[in-house]
Order: C-alpha cells, then sequence, then structure tokens
C-alpha cells in the first residue's frame, strides 16, 4: 500500500507539471494573437497598450529627475558599468526613453539607494527576511537598470534578425520593378514595426539632411551587432563600390539569410535530441518502472495468487 501511495504521489506531481508548463504554452500563444489582432485590426485593445506605454514612461521620467542628482557618483560607481559599455547597450537597444550615460549611471545609484531605504524599513517593521533585504535590495536595485538594458538590446536584435529576410524580399521586388532605393525604403518600411523600422527610417532621415550614403551605413553597422544584419549593409556598402545592381544584393542577402535560418533551426532541432533523451532516461522511465513495480506489489500482495494465499 506505501508503494501505491507513493507512486500516485508521483503521479499527482507529474501532471501538475505537465499541466502548468502547458498553461504557460497556453497562455503565451493567446497574448501573441491578441497582441497580432490589435495590430492588424488597430482595435482599443492596442490603444490601451499605447496608453499604457506612456504611463510607464511617465513614470521613468518622474523617476529620472532624481536620478540626475546622483549621476556624478554614478560615473564613479561603475563597476560592470562602463560609460563606454553603457553608450553601447543604450545605442543597441533603441534608447525608448532617451537616457544619457548620466543619466542611466545616476539611475543605478538612485535605485541602490532606494532600495537600501526600502530594506532598513522593512527590518524596522519586522518583515520576514528583512536582515537578507539589506544587502540583496539595494544590490537589485544596482544592477536592474544593467540587466534590462542588456536585454533589450538583446531583444532588439533578434526582432531584427527575424524581420529581415521578409523585408528584403519585398525591397528586392520593388527595386526589380524599377523604383530607386529610397523610394522602395519609405514604402516598404510602413508596413514592419519595431527595431527594422526605426533603423531605416533614421537612415532616410539621415539621408535627407545631406549625409553620404557610406557614412548613414556605418552608421547603421555602429548601431547594431546583429551578424545578418550586418553582413546586409555591409553587402549593400560594397555593391556600391563595385557597382553591383542593388536589387541583387537584397536577392542575395534574403536567400542567404534563409538559408543561414534553416541551418539554425537544424542545429536547434540537433541539440534538442539529447534533451528529450535525458528526460526520457530520467522522468519517463523512471515513472514507468515504478507503476510497473507497484503492479507487481499489488498482485502479489491482493491477487488471487498472492502471497497470504500460497502460506494459507
Amino acid at each position: 500500500m506505501d508503494a501505491m501511495i507513493i507512486l500516485c504521489v508521483i503521479l499527482f506531481w507529474f501532471t501538475i507539471v505537465l499541466m502548468l508548463s502547458h498553461q504557460a504554452a497556453y497562455m503565451k500563444q493567446k497574448r501573441l494573437l491578441l497582441d497580432h489582432v490589435s495590430e492588424v485590426t488597430y482595435t482599443d485593445a492596442f490603444g490601451k497598450k499605447k496608453i499604457k506605454k506612456s504611463k510607464r514612461a511617465s513614470i521613468i521620467q518622474k523617476t529620472l529627475k532624481y536620478a540626475d542628482e546622483f549621476s556624478d557618483l554614478g560615473e564613479r560607481i561603475n563597476f560592470f558599468s562602463e560609460n563606454e559599455d553603457v553608450a553601447v547597450w543604450l545605442k543597441k537597444s533603441g534608447n525608448v526613453f532617451q537616457l544619457s550615460v548620466a543619466q542611466f549611471q545616476g539611475l543605478k545609484i538612485f535605485l541602490m539607494v532606494a532600495g537600501f531605504f526600502a530594506s532598513v524599513l522593512g527590518f524596522i517593521i519586522g518583515l520576514p527576511f528583512s536582515q537578507y533585504g539589506l544587502i540583496f535590495l539595494p544590490l537589485a536595485g544596482y544592477f536592474t537598470p544593467i540587466i534590462i538594458v542588456r536585454a533589450q538590446a538583446k531583444q532588439r536584435q533578434e526582432n531584427l534578425r527575424l524581420d529581415l529576410p521578409d523585408f528584403l524580399d519585398t525591397i528586392s521586388t520593388s527595386l526589380q520593378a524599377g523604383v530607386s532605393l529610397n523610394q522602395a525604403l519609405k514604402e516598404v518600411i510602413r508596413f514592419f514595426d519595431g527595431p527594422l523600422r526605426e533603423e531605416f527610417s533614421r537612415f532616410l532621415y539621415e539621408i535627407d539632411l545631406g549625409v553620404p550614403r557610406e557614412t548613414a551605413y556605418r552608421n547603421l553597422l555602429d548601431r547594431n551587432d546583429n551578424r545578418e544584419f550586418q553582413s546586409l549593409i555591409k553587402g549593400l556598402i560594397q555593391g556600391e563600390r563595385l557597382g553591383v545592381p542593388i536589387a541583387t544584393t537584397f536577392k542575395i542577402q534574403a536567400d542567404a539569410l534563409r538559408q543561414i535560418r534553416e541551418e539554425q533551426i537544424k542545429e536547434l532541432a540537433a541539440k534538442a535530441s539529447p534533451k528529450v533523451t535525458l528526460v526520457t532516461t530520467f522522468v519517463v522511465a523512471p515513472v514507468s518502472i515504478l507503476m510497473i513495480a507497484g503492479l507487481m506489489v499489488l498482485n502479489l500482495i491482493f491477487g488471487e495468487n498472492s502471497i497470504f494465499n500460497i502460506l494459507n
């Protein structure tokens, strides 16, 4: 009977974990679907999203007023956040809140001080584990801006990579129809959102201001470190120097990106096989063995040919 109870407990927790994982996947897909519908149909949900974002921006701007007072101290206390590194992170993340390097350095010091006072207040009140908060809350306040900005930069470069093949195909089709590059970019970027639209909108703005085309290309390279995007811009620079048709350059880059993505998918699939084997070995197989052993034990105890019947 004890083996049956243990088996039931193991199966219960296994089904709970499985249910939670499926629930998380369902909620993620539902959120992505609602975001897609709101963007396509321009419903009120999209408007609410904009309002929520603007409120968040206003909170950040109010916080920055206090962070400016700590900017000088933050530039001196720059552990894991050198000024040069911060400038690169802000540039590659898109710098949504228009932070300067000094403001960023002051923000992390302000949050560290705020975390310290919050931990002291919790210690005075007597909250549980408040003694640990005296250490972890100031550290969390210091490192939170660094982690967020670096994560935003990484996510922005990933979004840039995902939209690039479709963007290149569309541009290539427009160029083959006889449209100039600038006009094709102006028309195509209207149908894209995110970092790709931001980067090429800024590129066109620089061209309109009289910035040389190669310099504008170099600025694109400085603001983004995505390998596929850099390959495209370098190909455009090389094609302009050698006189290669731009439409051909876009077509070649689109085919190359799709081939790279196919290879990446194959690589991920190859890496998934050992993980599946690991789960099967340490989760599925032990549970199956326990179920079979439990049935055998129950049959020996309560079955028609049980040990007790044989002894009697």
